[in-house]
């Protein structure tokens, strides 16, 4: 009686859950949305740690000429924008709608939890607006400094590399370089990872560029499924590697004098940290240390690896194009006329326009998120033909759109001519920092730094790849991580120009 009682039950939630997905595999249908067929248990992530998510939304953009696609995250409906008109309403005009991010961490993960990258509501606009005024441009000067001194060693890196393996591994070599950048802009810790390779803080964001399958797994959750992160206990980053950085963060607090410490200028971002803490104690608000911590870690992690992946990809395509190198070699001399120190003023490259050209072109091609998650808060009409209903999540397919070819002819090729004198550029977005008021915070500094690092390389040196070394268009992409990475070594000769 019991084993039948058994299988009558079992029996029952299979039908349930067999009926539920027939009803649910509809849904784009019944909409009138084209969509993407799904399977039954991941919906279209089935391409989860086969290849890279960049790809998928490129395969996405392709599979219909629509202005959007449905999607099924898991069981969870979604929409694919890939749609320029409709991408800037969501991130721009009605941002209002659209002010969360789908990806967050659980509860028991208050470091993923409770950074800028995944906070929601007011407590995101609260914080969001304290940080802010690290990252003005009179704030951001105070850095040039601390990077034009790394990026000085970066070069001798890079001399080093070359006497001991004639050869330079431009990931490796760059995630140092960055490494060492965002420790002083962050925490005010100025090492020797850019000459060394090692340090402390390096082993706390060469575990953060690690994804094995425990970390894949939450990081696949808290993109796709956040509501399951907090069900499993799981952590965005390792453990270990955040108690090191809480250690880092208390000994740098520490130095400064802690948080009784009267901060009269914000020069980096734990001086601004201290400053929300007192803010938040004088306002009788909470706020842990440990969200203080969380913005340390996602500052550090989104300053150093999406950085060094833009470097590498730069570099990697002026390796194969040495007229193109050529061509910015002579707009830097041409900049350097007059100039009676050797030192190129960073302030100097804003303006160059081929040398923005060359990163916009690469920011285009190798865009370090392939897309921005957004969900609607309450129901909002797409277009005349779909409303879609409150707490829908919406993909804006950004590295989809930087690949049609009818909004970036021949858009494998690399070339930055098509920013040069191109009117129509300026009203295409390329979407790499995000857009609207939940745009990166932090995307100000990180120009500053591809610019300082492209500017000297280039300024030094003529590069090609090896006779070994793959072109742009077969390399390998990292299947495992959640950026547009280079998934194999990419190793690159550097010759000082006379």
């Amino acid at each position: 009686m019991l084993l039948i009682t058994v299988a009558v039950f079992v029996a029952t939630i299979l039908l349930w859950l067999y009926m539920r997905w027939l009803r649910l595999k509809r849904y784009w249908a019944v909409l009138g949305v084209p969509y993407v067929p799904p399977s039954p248990i991941l919906g279209n992530l089935t391409f989860l740690q086969r290849y890279n998510s960049g790809i998928w939304m490129k395969q996405i953009y392709n599979y219909s000429k629509s202005p959007y696609i449905g999607i099924w995250l898991f069981w969870k409906p979604a929409l694919v924008v890939n749609s320029l008109e409709i991408g800037k309403r969501i991130l721009i005009r009605d941002a209002y709608v659209f002010r969360d991010r789908l990806v967050s961490s659980g509860t028991s993960d208050p470091i993923g939890k409770n950074n800028l990258f995944t906070l929601k509501g007011s407590d995101w606009t609260n914080l969001r607006r304290r940080l802010s005024a690290v990252f003005t441009a009179s704030r951001l000067r105070n850095m040039h400094g601390l990077i034009v001194m790394k990026t000085k060693e970066l070069l001798q890196r890079i001399d080093n590399d070359m006497v001991k393996n004639r050869s330079v591994n431009l990931r490796t070599v760059f995630t140092d370089y960055t490494t060492d950048v965002i420790g002083g802009a962050s925490l005010g810790i100025v090492g020797d990872v850019t000459l060394t390779g090692e340090g402390v803080l390096r082993d706390v964001t060469r575990s953060f560029m690690v994804y094995d399958l425990l970390r894949g797994l939450s990081w696949v959750l808290m993109f796709f499924l956040p509501s399951w992160v907090h069900f499993f206990r799981l952590n965005a980053f390792p453990k270990k590697s955040i108690e090191t950085l809480s250690k880092i963060f208390r000994e740098a607090l520490a130095e400064r004098g802690g948080y009784e410490r009267q901060v009269t200028e914000t020069r980096d971002l734990l001086d601004a940290l201290v400053k929300v803490k007192q803010e938040c104690k004088k306002e009788n608000e909470d706020m842990p240390e440990e969200t203080l911590i969380a913005q340390a870690a996602v500052f550090i992690l989104a300053g150093f690896d999406t950085t060094a992946t833009v470097l590498s990809w730069c570099i990697f395509e002026l390796a194969f194009q040495p007229e193109i190198q050529e061509t910015l070699y002579i707009e830097l001399q041409e900049l350097q006329k007059g100039n009676k120190s050797s030192d190129t003023d960073i302030a100097d490259l804003t303006n160059l326009e081929y040398l923005n050209a060359v990163i916009n072109e690469t920011l285009r091609k190798y865009v370090p998120m392939g897309w921005i998650d957004r969900v609607a808060s309450q129901n909002y009409e797409i277009d005349s033909k779909l409303t879609i209903t409150a707490g829908t999540p919406v993909c804006v397919n950004v590295i989809g759109i930087n690949y049609d070819p009818d909004i970036h002819p021949d858009p494998n090729r690399f070339n930055p001519d098509r920013f040069i004198n191109n009117p129509d550029m300026n009203s295409i977005p390329l979407w790499t920092f995000g857009d609207g008021p939940r745009n990166c915070i932090g995307r100000r500094f990180a120009y500053i730094n591809i610019r300082c690092g492209i500017a000297y390389i280039v300024n030094q040196y003529k590069f090609r790849p090896l006779p070994s070394t793959p072109d742009p268009t077969r390399v390998q992409i990292e299947k495992h991580g959640m950026f547009y990475s280079p998934g194999e070594p990419i190793l690159i000769e550097f010759k000082k120009r006379n």
